[in-house]
């Protein structure tokens, strides 16, 4: 693979402290969002929020700009739409607020109905999703999200120790806090779409740390006369060309389904997009950073320290 970044010498450790202070200001964004998530503030999927669903199958396939302007005209100008490529089918998903009367499945094929009288269409399914059911997707979602990071702290805890696994699961917990405020500060919905974006970048940015973990930890055994800090930014900065690779073609190809992948892959892709940023940021300057403090003084020598 062709060697964008040449040897690098970069004090990546020595910068810790300023990477502090943002990765502090970006959690700070998350916590407030899952305050509001908590209060019942936030701006909720109907997944979460609850609400109804229905899909329609029309004789001609409607544009999906049409769709938009003539639920507007019916008073869904919130509604989520998604089409399918080929087919005359038209998903419209509505958000339960306390403006919207019962009946609203009814109300939407009144809508289109009366816009497009000459494209008739047959209804496919009906899902009514109700507060209690949104609150379970909500309490199940959190813990999918918590058992992810305790599978982490285990799995990197046997590889490497223990203070590595706090250090990534923290790691891992400060990108997931980092998108979710993100996306609230942006005004994008919370929903299973972008559970499932996020329960995705922890495994990225997981295996991104293990990778700089396992450099560090190569270089920990040779024993040269360093500080702490020297042996940990040697081992960055020998990974860095592999970092930026693997993010740069992963981002080629979210930044493609960001910009044509429609609207259904839209917030999807975009918070994998910011996520892989962040949790590229995180594997050097948070999980590193942390294992440097928690081991002692940076400035220590380590010729005699026993290995990791």
């Amino acid at each position: 693979m062709l060697e964008l970044i040449a040897k690098t010498n970069i004090d990546f450790m020595g910068k810790r402290r300023y990477a502090f202070v943002l990765s502090g200001l970006l959690m700070a964004f998350g916590l407030f969002t899952v305050g509001q998530i908590v209060l019942g503030r936030a701006n909720m999927g109907i997944d979460f929020a609850g609400g109804t669903s229905v899909q329609l199958n029309f004789e001609r396939p409607v544009e999906i700009d049409e769709a938009r302007r003539v639920l507007a005209g019916g008073g869904f100008s919130d509604a989520e739409l998604q089409e399918f490529t080929g087919t005359g089918k038209l998903l419209v998903r509505v958000k339960r607020s306390n403006t919207i009367e019962q009946h609203v499945a009814a109300d939407i094929q009144a809508a289109f109905k009366a816009a497009l009288p000459d494209d008739p269409f047959v209804v496919d399914s009906v899902t009514e999703i109700g507060p209690s059911i949104g609150k379970r997707l909500q309490k199940d979602a959190g813990l999918a999200i918590l058992l992810s990071f305790i599978g982490i702290v285990a799995y990197i805890a046997v590889r490497f120790e223990f203070r590595f696994g706090v250090a990534a699961a923290v790691a891992t917990f400060h990108d997931v806090l980092a998108v979710l405020g993100l996306f609230t500060v942006m005004g994008k919905e919370i929903n299973l779409l972008l559970v499932t974006a996020l329960l995705t970048l922890a495994g990225y940015s997981l295996n991104d740390t293990v990778v700089v973990f396992d450099r560090i930890r190569e270089n920990l055994r040779k024993r040269h006369r360093e500080s702490l800090q020297e042996v940990m930014n040697r081992g960055i900065n020998q990974v860095l060309s592999r970092t930026i690779i693997t993010a740069l073609t992963t981002q080629l190809v979210l930044a493609a389904l960001v910009l044509w992948g429609g609207e259904v892959l839209h917030d999807f892709a975009l918070a994998l997009l910011i996520g892989i940023v962040v949790g590229t940021y995180s594997s050097i300057f948070v999980a590193s950073a942390l294992v440097l403090v928690w081991r002692g003084r940076p400035g220590r020598v380590i010729a005699q320290e026993t290995n990791p």
